[in-house]
């Protein structure tokens, strides 16, 4: 077969038009259901919708790297240059021949093409939003209203970022799992959830005139640390992941019983580099898929800390206690299937899970931080002043 074939185009056009016609089902619904609602309640719902598809999206990727499904079909967009595995029957069944446990096999090329179906679907939907949200801006505009003019930066932001994770997708499978664009692709994932909860929780805003609730400066900065603290976990994760180091600790709380186990930094966070090599090409030492296991345990325990302080805290404002409920179970499901996968030797189910719970630990963050604000200096001075007179009282 011409290798030039590997890197034929062609087949974007059947990917986009699929991508499309899963699309129309959940527009046609959402717009439908409602039809006699206010454009900040339409565009609402269809992000939201659009927010559970991504966030199923992101559980299907995790679902066809854990099954080392990433190369079921070694081209982009198509499958050796074929819209589906249905067309590349004979090229699949001749790699399969010769490596039948290899990364190609039928059932992994549709598992990997049924997530780029799904990640075109998704990118439908992020452009209709943007489309959406700029025909009822310039409506508002026209019909001066008086009301807040919706933001299109936002849809438009969203949908310059799913192009480039899309992009991202692309280098994943033309760059044979490199692992920092695995780990780029992974993070570029939770950046598409945090803007598209962003925009849900803006257009709720909008639609029912709410305002973000003020909260003590301590606890807008313990907030915005914590979120820093998840982000640095989920790259630290992802890095566990693409490297296939899971197993190199199967021991808990200790690894190789031993509380620090031999471990080669320099080799494992050398970022540039092949999978399971140097950047030089000599495979890459045990004691590094360690260090890389390792760090990440120890960024958990410091990120769990930080979730329960936030809980507490978040628990004594009413508005916000669903947050606070929210962090606290999804902390306590990490807890659990981080210790499964460890213990259990890396079950799928667990696996799927753990990301998962990091990617809607993301998107609650995101949501507290939207439905949350600065107090200012003088609503401060206020409160404080009461409990003063509370305290001498």
């Amino acid at each position: 077969m011409d290798t030039t074939s590997l890197y034929d185009l062609t087949p974007i056009a059947w990917l986009l038009a699929v991508g499309v016609l899963l699309a129309l089902g959940p527009l046609i619904w959402v717009w439908r259901r409602n039809a006699g609602a206010g454009p900040a309640r339409r565009l609402h719902a269809l992000t939201v919708l659009t927010l559970f598809l991504t966030f199923d999206l992101t559980l299907f990727g995790a679902f066809t790297r854990l099954t080392d499904s990433g190369l079921g079909c070694p081209d982009w967009p198509g499958c050796y240059g074929n819209a589906s595995p249905v067309g590349a029957r004979h090229e699949i069944a001749m790699a399969q021949a010769a490596q039948p446990t290899g990364p190609v096999t039928h059932s992994k090329a549709w598992v990997e093409m049924i997530h780029r179906y799904l990640a075109t679907g998704v990118g439908a939907l992020i452009l209709a939003l943007a489309v959406a949200t700029w025909l009822a801006r310039r409506r508002q505009l026209a019909e001066h209203t008086g009301a807040r003019p919706l933001s299109a930066w936002w849809p438009a932001s969203t949908l310059v970022w799913v192009c480039l994770q899309g992009a991202f997708g692309a280098m994943t499978v033309t760059w044979k799992l490199f692992p920092a664009i695995v780990t780029l692709h992974l993070l570029g994932a939770m950046v598409l959830l945090a803007l598209l909860c962003i925009q849900a929780v803006r257009y709720q805003q909008d639609a029912m005139r709410r305002v973000p609730t003020p909260v003590p400066s301590a606890l807008r900065n313990l907030l915005i640390a914590t979120t820093v603290l998840l982000a640095l976990q989920i790259a630290l994760g992802g890095w566990v992941s693409t490297n296939y180091a899971v197993l190199a600790c199967t021991q808990f709380p200790t690894c190789q019983d031993s509380w620090w186990p031999p471990m080669n930094f320099a080799q494992g966070f050398q970022i540039w580099r092949h999978l399971g090599e140097t950047a030089d090409g000599t495979p890459i030492d045990f004691a590094a898929l360690t260090a890389i296991h390792y760090v990440h345990r120890l960024m958990a325990y410091l990120v769990f800390i930080a979730i329960v302080l936030l809980v507490r805290s978040l628990l004594r404002i009413r508005p916000l206690r669903p947050q606070a409920r929210w962090l606290g179970g999804l902390a306590l499901l990490q807890l659990a299937t981080g210790l499964g996968n460890v213990l259990l030797g890396w079950p799928l189910a667990a696996a799927v899970l753990h990301t998962g719970g990091a990617a809607a630990l993301a998107v609650v963050l995101t949501w507290t931080l939207c439905e949350s604000r600065r107090e200012s200096a003088a609503v401060a001075a206020t409160i404080a002043g009461r409990r003063e007179g509370m305290e001498a009282a």
